[in-house]
């Protein structure tokens, strides 16, 4: 078992919550594949994004429905800070993740979070696990607590 995936499942027994990993022979690395694979609509899936915070030079996530898109001046301005493209080395550096792998949960270092109100319209999102093959399910409520992600509109008009 991964570094990574080990993380998240430590992350969830600490909270006391009952999620079960899965890996999926297919691959996550899409929402669209994630959707396929665990059997859900695209909405469901708890997509990780991660920009650079260009003042705080720190990774900024952002916990998003998997057909949204975020849009970049509604994210600067929920974050507070202009915000540009997050490079593998920062993402891996503050969250221990691999581009393709980013749980909202067990995080090296903490990240300021922000949370897509689509997902809350869920009884269950699925979100990445720590590798690009395997995810979990969780109640919308029990993820936004465990992330510590606030309601932030950042979403495209074009989706939203």
């Amino acid at each position: 078992m991964s570094k990574s995936l080990k993380r998240v499942r430590a992350a969830l027994e600490t909270a006391g919550v009952a999620a079960e990993i899965v890996e999926m022979a297919d691959g996550t690395r899409t929402a669209a594949d994630a959707a396929a694979a665990a059997g859900c609509e695209i909405d469901q899936i708890a997509k990780s994004i991660i920009f650079a915070g260009l003042e705080s030079g720190q990774a900024i996530l952002f916990v998003t429905a998997g057909g949204n898109q975020v849009d970049a001046a509604k994210a600067s301005a929920a974050a507070g800070e202009p915000l540009g493209k997050a490079d593998a080395g920062l993402i891996r550096t503050q969250t221990g993740f691999a581009i393709g792998g980013v749980a909202p949960i067990g995080h090296l270092n903490p990240i300021r979070a922000f949370w897509d109100a689509r997902l809350s319209e869920f009884a269950t999102v699925y979100a990445a696990a720590g590798t690009p093959r395997h995810i979990f399910p969780i109640s919308p409520v029990e993820l936004m607590r465990l992330s510590g992600a606030q309601a932030a509109d950042f979403i495209s008009a074009s989706k939203a």
